[in-house]
């Protein structure tokens, strides 16, 4: 079966926040607070501390998804990083910040890589092959706006006054 370039699709974003890196940390590896933040997942919760959480994500048509995700990597205050699994055992994505020091700011890289598991973009890339390219960058510049919007609105909220 054709990929279409779905899995190892990328993309990323690099943001300098307002929070000193203790604050920003706090704030990316607050998976509970994720749903105040993002415009697509809509609840994360721990299942494990530090290992496994659940997530919930609302896309713009209405349609609601379930996974569960694994932590992979964390170098505190530097990386933090989980693969997002739904009903297979291969990842669909993996997740990733990159921290560094500021001092008063902090500089944000977010990044996604799509898996080799089913998702929405694998869905929709089958459903119009003529078009993969279209449908995966699409997807791709959807999620650098939503970790944008992300990162602004958790910088807003714990950016509280000394």
């Amino acid at each position: 079966m054709n990929d279409y370039g779905v899995t190892g699709a990328t993309t990323g974003v690099e943001v300098l926040i307002k929070l000193p890196i203790h604050e920003a940390w706090s704030g990316i590896t607050a998976i509970e607070r994720y749903g105040e933040w993002s415009p697509e997942c809509i609840h994360g919760a721990w299942l494990e501390e530090g290992a496994r959480f659940e997530a919930r994500n609302r896309f713009p048509d209405g349609l609601e998804t379930y996974v569960t995700c694994t932590v992979t990597v964390l170098e505190e205050r530097k990386r933090f990083g989980w693969d997002v699994y739904g009903d297979e055992t291969v990842p669909l994505a993996h997740w990733e910040y990159e921290l560094e020091d500021r001092g008063t700011e902090t500089l944000v890289r977010q990044s996604f890589t799509h898996g080799p598991g089913l998702s929405g973009m694998r869905i929709g890339v089958a459903q119009h092959p003529d078009r993969a390219a279209d449908v995966i960058q699409g997807r791709l510049d959807q999620l650098a706006a939503n970790m944008r919007t992300t990162l602004a609105a958790m910088q807003s909220a714990l950016d509280t006054p000394s």
